[in-house]
């Protein structure tokens, strides 16, 4: 499936508490981090875009600047996509191709929408929080409030992405209340899995 959200929506909890139960997670952001590794390909054609301002003096690549730039000019984020972007489904599919087809697998993807690869799922899960509260998250992690709305603006809005969502996951409340409502929904992903296998059966085994 695919798992998505806005920046601050609490998508990562969602996420950990899914893998806790047994599903496979395919983090994005981790792999995004991955193919801009110091020593990669990727990570040198960053730096040749955009220069030694999103340099960190170790050499690697200085994140919280980058976002300063991207984040601030359309034209400059779609230069880093189109370096990023080729490497990330690259590295997917590998991912992908390595998994149980009889277990339950969650892509964790921000930009899901933003993509538009909703269709390449079998179910769509999205993770929403009001913006207030999300902006009080982000700003605990240390991100000022016009970094944490220039994110958000560049991102899909709420009812984009309940457009493609089977699933929503209101995440406004408690942890209590969030493995509250992802029970349910590792319920409902139990329940698929289960129909799927019996229909793969039935369609191997046809009646005489």
């Amino acid at each position: 499936m695919g798992l998505t959200g806005g920046i601050g929506s609490g998508k990562s909890a969602v996420s950990a508490r899914l893998e806790g139960r047994g599903a496979t997670v395919i983090d994005a952001d981790r792999i995004a981090r991955e193919v801009v590794a110091p020593g990669t390909p990727g990570l040198a054609a960053v730096l040749a875009a955009f220069g030694p301002a999103v340099a960190a003096p170790d050499g690697s690549l200085d994140r919280p600047a980058l976002g300063r730039v991207v984040f601030a000019d359309p034209a400059a984020r779609a230069r880093l996509e189109a370096i990023v972007h080729p490497l990330i489904r690259a590295r997917t599919q590998q991912r992908i191709a390595g998994l149980d087809p009889d277990g339950i697998a969650v892509h964790d993807i921000p930009l899901l929408v933003e993509t538009g690869a909703a269709g390449s799922y079998d179910l769509v899960l999205v993770v929403e929080a009001p913006r207030e509260l999300r902006l009080e998250r982000l700003a605990g992690r240390g991100l000022p409030r016009d970094e944490a709305l220039a994110r958000m603006s560049s991102q899909a809005s709420d009812e984009q992405r309940r457009a493609v969502a089977d699933v929503v996951i209101d995440n406004g409340g408690d942890l209590a209340d969030l493995d509250t409502r992802v029970a349910e929904v590792w319920r409902e992903l139990e329940a698929r899995r289960e129909a799927k296998a019996a229909a793969d059966a039935a369609a191997e085994h046809p009646p005489v």
